[in-house]
């Protein structure tokens, strides 16, 4: 190639790249109209904001940003407001911004940004000016609909930080006029059909001044912060938030419960030692698929069929785990308890995973669609499996026994036997979790919060092993709040007065875990949410999923691309075998 040529071809090499990120923009006040206006405020990304020739008087207005439309051949009608943080002093998300853009997009989503006035305005609150911004953007955007081909009742919002608290806002205030009418633009409705917050903050009232938590959510006068109103159109949420993040967690967990007693679908899913920072887009991906927001769901598929074979399975070995004569509380109508050992064909962790179904303490089975296809899933990620078979039907009335505690026996012995063997068969006796759904999950709080208690007297040397374990997995856990001791919650446990039971003593050696929760469920996930707000407070970091419109038993048969299908790849995440 000659020097002409060369240069030819860089020239349209660049031309194309600019072209590409040439998104049109649109000021979204007229020309004097805009409220509030104050002489330091500017409406530019950060990284425009940077540049050496950057002039803040010709960056006074917030706009939009109109990225491309998706291909036709995904479209779907839906539209994407895209909201960047900094605190209301800067907007300085770009990299989100991007990364919400490609993947929306992707999906069919029409996507538009808004960057909006920081820093924060004087003498009013540190959001006044932006949700100004956000209620004449959302009209804007609401009115361009058939021009741009998307529907005007499919509009959401996606946020961080900052950028949360205004989506929030949009969410829950619609209602409450930000400014007074300038125009006829004004007469739309500014309400939003759903949104997906990403770290939001000053959600709480020791942060709602614009500083981090001051006490990290806690406290019985530490509040959701007024400023939201939930009124008659807030829209489904999908929260995402970090255990650690210094904008507490906290706000987004009262978030949550404000929803479900206004029985609005709502996801809630927070990150073990993650700090301030947007997480789980997938997980906000199929939030907008679960609820019809990306077109129609695909069939539901049984998780049965999903994994028939037990191919990646090496070895199999049955045991009883009581000795004979010895197994306390004998009542012959409840069985004979038992594990099960699957060792998978490649072995690629030392960990074992003990597991076993629900049944409401009725009845209970290694073969249960809550058991037989996590198990066959993980063995082909090459962790061993043991599951158990614990006693059931509910002791009888007269034994004076709690409906759990024969159950409770059975798996304190079972962790016991599990520990005693795992040397011999090459695994670490110090790496061992339990998983149950229903019943099972109550079952699994059990033995994670209360193993220094005995539930019977040792009757052999595996007894003088300890039952902890080191990780729990709760799968839609049963009876946890006291509005649902038996049955489903009667609130929703929705309410400060459905605390957790008192048989969970939440001891010296309480393990984290990974709760699954679906958000309709009778046996209501706010007892999976306030054991995580439990165990943050005693300094133990958990992981939390609630699925929208989704109810017991949610993986029983799953849409595709929904988090009650893919649920298995959170259990694998956690485990740290993907």
């Amino acid at each position: 190639m000659n020097k002409k040529c060369s240069n030819l071809f860089i020239i349209l090499a660049l031309l194309c790249c600019f072209t590409a990120q040439a998104f049109e923009r649109e000021s979204i006040w007229p020309k004097g109209k805009m409220p509030d206006t104050q002489n330091h405020q500017i409406a530019a990304m950060s990284d425009e904001a940077g540049q050496d020739n950057f002039n803040p008087k010709k960056h006074r207005t917030p706009y939009l940003e109109w990225f491309d439309a998706p291909a036709p051949e995904v479209r779907n009608g839906s539209c994407m407001i895209l909201i960047s943080g900094g605190g209301y002093e800067v907007t300085c998300d770009m990299a989100n911004i991007k990364q919400w853009r490609e993947e929306l997009t992707r999906q069919g989503v029409q996507c538009v940004s808004l960057v909006y006035r920081t820093p924060r305005p004087e003498g009013l609150p540190i959001y006044q000016t932006a949700w100004e911004d956000g209620q004449r953007a959302v009209r804007m955007v609401r009115s361009e609909a058939k021009k741009r081909g998307y529907d005007p009742d499919k509009i959401g919002v996606i946020g961080m930080s900052a950028g949360s608290h205004l989506s929030l806002l949009l969410a829950t205030s619609s209602q409450t006029p930000a400014y007074k009418p300038v125009d006829a633009l004004d007469t739309v409705p500014c309400h939003i059909n759903w949104a997906i917050l990403n770290s939001p903050a000053y959600i709480t009232t020791d942060s709602d001044t614009g500083t981090a938590s001051s006490r990290q959510g806690y406290g019985v006068d530490v509040k959701l912060s007024s400023v939201f109103k939930f009124d008659s159109k807030t829209c489904p949420i999908s929260m995402h938030h970090g255990g650690r993040d210094p904008f507490s967690p906290n706000g987004s967990t009262l978030v949550y419960r404000q929803l479900r007693r206004m029985h609005i679908p709502a996801e809630l899913h927070l990150y073990a030692n993650e700090g301030h920072r947007a997480l789980g887009l997938d997980r906000g991906v199929e939030f907008l698929r679960q609820m019809g927001f990306l077109g129609e769901l695909q069939p539901e598929v049984d998780v049965e069929e999903r994994y028939p074979s037990d191919d990646a399975r090496a070895s199999y070995v049955k045991e009883d785990i009581w000795p004979e004569g010895k197994m306390p509380c004998v009542d012959p109508d409840q069985g004979t308890p038992y594990i099960e050992w699957h060792m998978p064909k490649v072995l690629k962790t030392n960990k074992i995973q003990i597991m076993y179904s629900g049944g409401a303490y009725n009845g209970n089975s290694p073969e249960s669609f809550e058991v037989t296809p996590i198990r066959r899933y993980l063995n082909e990620l090459g962790i061993t499996v043991v599951t158990m078979r614990y006693r059931s039907p509910r002791p009888k009335p007269e034994s004076g026994l709690a409906k759990h505690t024969n159950a409770w026996q059975d798996l304190q012995r079972a962790i016991r036997v599990v520990r005693s063997e795992a040397a011999q068969r090459g695994l670490n006796p110090d790496s061992i979790g339990i998983m149950g759904s229903s019943a099972g999950g109550h079952l699994t709080l059990m033995g994670v919060t209360s193993s220094m208690h005995r539930s019977y007297n040792y009757i052999d040397d595996i007894d003088k092993l300890p039952c902890n374990v080191q990780w729990g997995i709760g799968i839609y856990p049963a009876y946890v709040l006291t509005d649902g001791l038996d049955g489903h919650n009667t609130q929703g446990g929705n309410e400060d007065s459905n605390v957790i039971a008192p048989e969970f003593s939440f001891d010296l050696k309480t393990a984290p875990m990974l709760f699954i929760h679906g958000d309709a469920d009778g046996y209501a996930s706010m007892g999976s949410v306030k054991v995580w707000e439990k165990m943050r407070s005693m300094g133990i970091q958990s992981e939390l999923h609630t699925l929208c419109l989704r109810p017991h038993c949610f993986q029983a048969e799953a849409s595709p691309g929904t988090g009650s299908y893919t649920w298995m790849e959170r259990v694998a995440e956690y485990l740290k075998l993907k």
